[in-house]
């Protein structure tokens, strides 16, 4: 049987493990023959074929055997050892014991937790490691975890393809259960509406493909990381769109009476006016103190992205009604 039909799971040759995790391939096999660290799947041609699982376990040995750690006392040890070791060691790294230290991070998907371990987005990030303290393969396994109340993780990340109630029923239950201070769900393939849910429940929705330095924005802003120098929050979230319509427009649309839609474009007017003023009033707690930046990266995210679907909806009330909103801000 070729190996590739016998795994549901991504199966990758020793290539393109050297190019995610920066390994060498001559030492990947050294490390897979003369200690074991490996098992990989070969094929009748003799080629190999790692799984995710391996493709992790490469980057936090290449973490540890860079702190000093030799690889014949850590290369059989579990991911879940390797990772605590390498926790430990980020935080007694001298460079960091001046800073204060990150919120930490659970991730749901092993597919993102080797992407975001790895030395191509780490590129994108300005601090020594992403504070990663738990990687669960699915939403079922996360669920049937138990985590101890001292290292439970505050942020949790999850990846998946598509966005169902479900899904959400199911994260709603997750973040209960273990109590996350902040949960970011990216997704393939949704519904406007499912979104919005989402969203209004108190989660951070991005649709994927996101390229690694938006990525690496929104986990700075979520986990109030700290920063090498004083942070420019201005663009800490890229995805929010700018203001499409000034006060003066938004002022002018809400003194039009609508016998069609009632009040319709006045109110939609004036949501889209308070929200943006608590947008800007959220950017400006940010640039005033850092101490609660994921909190109020947060609420920013939350009014621009409302403020930028009303502005949507505004343009459909136009649209209807034959309101000119050719004005925009300057």
């Amino acid at each position: 049987m070729d190996p590739k039909t016998a795994y549901s799971t991504p199966l990758y040759r020793i290539g393109a493990v050297s190019k995610t995790t920066g390994i060498p391939v001559s030492t990947l096999r050294v490390w897979e023959t003369r200690y074991g660290a490996f098992s990989p799947l070969k094929t009748q041609g003799k080629q190999r074929l790692f799984e995710e699982l391996d493709v992790s376990k490469a980057l936090l040995l290449k973490q540890l055997s860079q702190a000093g750690h030799a690889i014949s006392a850590i290369a059989n040890l579990e991911l879940d050892q390797l990772r605590r070791m390498s926790l430990r060691s980020n935080v007694t790294t001298p460079s960091l014991a001046e800073v204060k230290q990150p919120m930490s991070l659970a991730i749901i998907g092993l597919s993102m937790a080797n992407r975001l371990e790895s030395s191509k987005f780490a590129q994108n990030w300005q601090h020594h490691t992403l504070p990663i303290t738990h990687v669960w393969v699915d939403l079922a396994t996360a669920s049937a975890a138990s985590v101890e109340a001292s290292s439970t993780p505050r942020v949790l990340l999850i990846k998946v393809n598509t966005l169902q109630m479900a899904v959400h029923d199911a994260i709603q239950a997750l973040i209960q259960k273990h109590k996350f201070a902040q949960t970011v769900v990216l997704y393939h393939f949704a519904t406007d509406a499912m979104v919005q849910a989402m969203t209004l429940s108190g989660l951070i929705v991005r649709r994927e493909p996101l390229a690694d330095n938006e990525l690496a924005g929104l986990l700075q802003s979520v986990l109030g990381a700290p920063h090498a120098r004083q942070p420019d929050f201005s663009t800490a979230e890229p995805l929010i769109a700018a203001r499409k319509y000034s006060d003066a427009t938004l002022s002018r649309v809400a003194g039009i009476s609508s016998n069609v839609l009632c009040e319709c474009p006045r109110h939609v007017a004036e949501l889209i006016s308070q929200l943006a003023s608590f947008e800007q009033y959220s950017q400006e707690c940010l640039n005033k103190s850092t101490d609660d930046a994921h909190l109020h990266a947060y609420l920013r995210t939350i009014s621009g992205s409302a403020r930028a679907l009303f502005e949507t909806a505004l343009e459909k009330i136009a649209l209807h009604e034959g309101i000119d909103l050719h004005e925009s801000v300057p």
